[in-house]
């Protein structure tokens, strides 16, 4: 989501339609109250009800430091207009890399479009309007005209037609002009009769020419001129588009005609002029949204609702357009006018607007985080930069200082909007836990009241964990090197919010960050997440998913401690066998189990009996990296309480039974583009043995490790569909990872895994080893010498550590931070089990995992 949210502050706007600032001697002259609304006149005076007005109000009031009020604004905006070389201009221009300006105001009112030059990175250009040209046509002919006797008929109009002939191939050739618009939907409506070769121009009379020449209103004239222009383009084989105002207007619109579906005959008509559409046609943005999908020639502009609709609004608008329209024909304008704070405005609510649209995009899955930064790009920049043939180059904006929320406080902001919708679906929730996973792989946490939940987080605030937090063994001993001195902020993510095991607890899973807002590279969580950001920089997205095996254990209190042996049921359960599931106590829990994972919203795709006695398998639907790790953590977290509550403990130990066959905790990767497979788990199985520090993170873990026991091998190698290798290829990208357990940080393992495996595709690594479709433990030296075996997995964590350390250029992928507090953490994990007696070690584990 973060690299969404910088997309979304830092792509400059190309802004392909909006209007000329207003003099400095003429700006008290124009009410600054239109900045929000189309109304005029009388009705003005009920703006500031209107809630696109409220929060422009809001806005302005907070970027200007100033009462939010009315009056305070526009005194402080009269203060800020006046600071020297257009400062506060260029404050509000900000962000915005060119103008496409619209020539039609009143010239002797407004700047020219050059002098917007100084408040944007390139040249603006001109759109000519071409009621315009016509009218100023008109004008001068009236002129030469003026003296005869009112009434009497002139032909004039084939001068007009030659004259405005002559206007558009000009402008045709100038470079300046990007392209001409057309407010034919303010004079006759967009319902254009289809053009008629041999009809004319009604003869104009002085009368007509002298009405005609202040507005060009006529049911003939406007029709001819729009298709005089159309023409004019195709034959030139110009590629200027031709621009319409679409929608949302002034009252003198009839807003019946001013549907875009209107001019679908008129765009059928041109297939090779450029036609866009704009004003989000509003109310009409489907029916804009369907022309712009169908007809190659048609292009959707989602401007000038922002700030002209509410908030709400504004996100339909996005909602809609995108319903049909592909994001590389849709632009965006400002349609900024007389005023450079209508420009402030409209770049803040188009930024925050997409921010939320396609957050919530990302979280229903409907779009990657790389698909959005693309959309945001396209309606920003890249449609318009094509559109109107600019050449520019996409440089991102330092920083958006006329926006009034930072991309950190944006970053929160949508966050916390998660949590609230959340809330508004189960209002049922009591006590939210901020959830962490530490070096150990133990869960911990803190639990808050949901309204101190909501007051904490409604102002920004956040809990404070000591700095020790990632130092801790699973008894709270702190590790060499780390002090319980100075505090990490809690950030939690609710990307992943869920109802918990429990009835009225729901879970987040967190980030930790410095007091600063830096992000803490030794979160386990933040590793990942900075590996996934990574890898979508360079093109390349996942799915993952997680296969969580558990044995059903009796627990029973001896001597004061835990015992765990008998299993609850009988030497009858195998794998995948009916007889499995005989036990009615057993079965309650796992019914249980799938109930509450059904309710907290994580999709269990099969449950079934595993080989060892109490053994089962519960696997979990595919999704992006971290919010897989998420929605796993959840998973195990029900599933052992569920037991628990049974009496019953539901271990993730590897091999609770030194007789049968071990528990894993296999990872499903897929990854797109596909292609890059071969060199992705090059990179994989070229680190795999320091991997291996993550993935059998405990010496208990080596019990499991094993050959010809479909435990994953002791080879380093990959097979197809051979689950004795480590590696287990399905088809395309997709590989079961099946050299990992239960006691592992999944966040851990799978930056690693992806880490390495990026780093095979960013140096195009070669897959020198081959294919393995035989148990590689029976092989001869020689085959396995064949397919490039030579490498087995450490015999124990102090082995895998050492590789860890050795592995520079893995460290270095990870960060030598994260990985350094791993060794320290995990070596003083080992020396403290190495203390206790086997049996007593086990029950302990059993007891934690």
């Amino acid at each position: 989501m973060d690299a969404l949210i910088k997309a979304v502050e830092t792509t400059p706007i190309i802004d392909h339609h909006a209007h000329n600032l207003l003099l400095a001697s003429e700006v008290d002259h124009h009410d600054f109250m239109a900045a929000t609304s189309e109304a005029t006149g009388p009705a003005l005076k009920f703006v500031k009800s209107t809630l696109s007005h409220l929060r422009a109000l809001k806005q302005l009031s907070k970027i200007l430091k100033c009462e939010s009020t009315w009056e305070a604004v526009e005194g402080a905006l009269k203060v800020k207009r006046k600071e020297p070389d257009n400062a506060w201009a260029r404050k509000c221009f900000h962000g915005i890399e060119m103008v496409l300006i619209d020539d039609g105001l009143n010239p002797s009112s407004v700047y020219q479009y050059d002098w917007h030059d100084r408040l944007t990175q390139s040249k603006c250009k001109r759109i000519v309007r071409i009621e315009k040209v016509a009218e100023n046509i008109m004008t001068n002919l009236l002129g030469q005209y003026g003296s005869m006797v009112p009434g009497k008929g002139v032909r004039i109009q084939e001068q007009i037609i030659k004259r405005f002939t002559a206007a558009i191939e000009e402008a045709l050739s100038d470079p300046e002009v990007a392209g001409f618009k057309s407010v034919i939907c303010y004079r006759v409506g967009l319902k254009i009769p289809a053009f008629d070769g041999n009809a004319s121009v009604a003869p104009l009379s002085i009368e007509d020419l002298e009405r005609l020449s202040r507005r060009l209103e006529d049911e003939s004239l406007n029709p001819y001129l729009v298709h005089l222009t159309a023409k004019v383009i195709e034959r030139s084989g110009s590629r200027k588009p031709l621009q319409f105002h679409t929608g949302l207007g002034d009252n003198d619109i009839d807003l019946g005609l001013s549907n875009p579906s209107h001019l679908q005959t008129f765009i059928e008509s041109y297939p090779e002029v450029r036609i866009v559409l704009l004003h989000a046609s509003y109310p009409f943005t489907r029916e804009a949204g369907y022309l712009a999908s169908v007809y190659k020639n048609c292009w959707l502009d989602i401007g000038e609702v922002f700030p002209m609709v509410s908030q709400y609004g504004q996100e339909n608008v996005i909602e809609q357009a995108l319903e049909l329209c592909p994001s590389e024909k849709m632009a965006w304008s400002t349609d900024g006018h007389w005023f450079p704070e209508t420009y402030l405005l409209a770049v803040m609510q188009i930024r925050e607007g997409l921010r939320k649209v396609l957050g919530i995009c990302i979280e229903r899955g409907s779009l990657t985080t790389t698909e959005a930064v693309k959309i945001v790009q396209d309606i920003l920049f890249n449609t318009s930069n094509r559109l109107y043939d600019l050449k520019l180059p996409l440089v991102p904006v330092t920083s958006t200082v006329s926006s009034d929320i930072s991309p950190s406080k944006a970053s929160w902001t949508n966050n916390f909007a998660r949590l609230q919708r959340f809330l508004d679906q189960e209002p049922s929730v009591q006590f939210l836990r901020l959830q962490w996973l530490d070096y150990t792989s133990t869960l911990r946490l803190r639990i808050l009241p949901i309204k101190q939940a909501l007051r904490m987080f409604s102002e920004g605030r956040f809990l404070s964990i000591v700095e020790a937090v990632f130092g801790l063994l699973q008894n709270d001993i702190i590790s060499p090197g780390f002090s319980a001195t100075d505090e990490y902020t809690v950030y939690p993510q609710f990307a992943g919010l869920r109802l918990g095991s429990r009835k009225g607890h729901a879970t987040v899973q967190c980030e930790f960050q410095r007091k600063n807002g830096e992000h803490l590279l030794i979160c386990p969580r933040t590793s990942l997440r900075k590996q996934v950001e990574k890898a979508e920089t360079h093109g390349v997205e996942f799915l993952v998913g997680f296969e969580i095996e558990v044995v059903f254990m009796s627990r029973e209190i001896r001597d004061g401690e835990f015992k765990y042996g008998g299993m609850p049921v009988d030497e009858g359960h195998a794998w995948s066998t009916a007889r499995a599931l005989h036990s009615d106590d057993l079965m309650d829990v796992i019914e249980s189990i799938i109930e509450k994972l059904e309710r907290a919203s994580l999709t269990l795709e099969q449950c079934h009996p595993e080989s060892s006695a109490g053994q089962f398998e519960f696997i979990l639907g595919p999704l992006s990296p971290v919010c897989a790790v998420d929605a796993l953590l959840a998973a195990k977290e029900i599933i052992q309480s569920a037991a628990a509550n049974a009496g019953m403990r539901a271990t993730l130990y590897p091999k609770p039974d030194p007789q049968a066959v071990g528990t894993g905790s296999h990872i499903h990767i897929s990854f797109t583009p596909a292609h890059y497979w071969e060199m992705f788990y090059a990179g994989v199985l070229r680190h795999l043995r320091a991997i291996a520090a993550f993935s059998y993170s405990n010496d208990a873990s080596y019990e499991r490790v094993a050959d010809s026991v479909w435990a994953g091998s002791t080879w380093i190698t990959w097979g197809t569909q051979n689950r004795e290798t480590p590696l287990r290829r399905i088809e395309g990208s997709h590989f079961e990872i099946r050299c990992v357990d239960g006691l592992s940080n999944p966040y851990l393992v799978l930056a690693a895994i992806i880490g390495a495996g990026l780093q095979g595709v960013l140096d195009e690594e070669p897959l020198e080893m081959k294919d393995c479709r035989n148990d590689p433990s029976t092989m001869t030296a020689k085959e396995r010498e064949e397919l490039g075996i030579s490498k087995q997995f450490p015999k124990s964590i102090s082995e895998a550590l050492s590789c860890l350390d050795a592995d520079e250029q893995l460290q270095h992928v990870l960060s030598e931070p994260a990985v350094q507090t791993y060794l320290t953490v995990k070596r003083a994990e080992s020396e403290m089990l190495q203390k206790m007696e086997p049996e007593k070690r086990r029950s302990w584990l059993i007891e934690r995992y």
